[in-house]
């Protein structure tokens, strides 16, 4: 392998090792966003590079979907963070953690503690009858208000 090959590596490998460092330790949405797009860049020149060495367009062919995937996630998470902002007003990650639905158990926080759950009524669902069985009609109320078969 030339040296040129060599630095290309590195530069693709620099790219990833920052984006996976920015990923996993910055708050802001944004930042985070920026990492990611860093990490798939450093794999498109990897890509490209071995392509160039092999002497064949596979690696080319790849870069074009990793670009794709790229700009996809790039829309998706522009449209997530507007989103969160609008909603709490902050960039800050932690916030996301509040808006998950509300029978989800609450996460784990960095101390290893699980915050104290929701105490709220079970929810009831309606008793479907069995096949071949005859349906409880006793509660079943009719449309003048009254309640036949009791």
């Amino acid at each position: 392998m030339t040296p040129d090959y060599e630095r290309f590596l590195i530069v693709g490998a620099a790219l990833f090792a920052l984006g996976a460092i920015g990923f996993l330790t910055r708050r802001n949405l944004i930042l985070i966003v920026l990492s990611a797009e860093m990490m798939l860049h450093g794999i498109a020149l990897t890509l490209v590079t071995f392509s160039r060495f092999h002497h064949n367009l596979e690696g080319q062919a790849f870069t074009v979907f990793v670009l794709t995937v790229a700009a996809c996630e790039a829309g998706l998470a522009l449209s997530l963070v507007l989103a969160a902002y609008q909603a709490k007003k902050s960039l800050d990650i932690t916030l996301w953690t509040e808006l998950r639905e509300p029978d989800l158990p609450p996460p784990i926080d960095a101390g290893g503690s699980v915050a104290p759950p929701d105490q709220a009524a079970p929810q009831e669902f309606p008793k479907l009858t069995p096949a071949g069985a005859e349906p409880d009609l006793g509660r079943v109320k009719t449309h003048a208000g009254s309640s036949k078969g009791a």
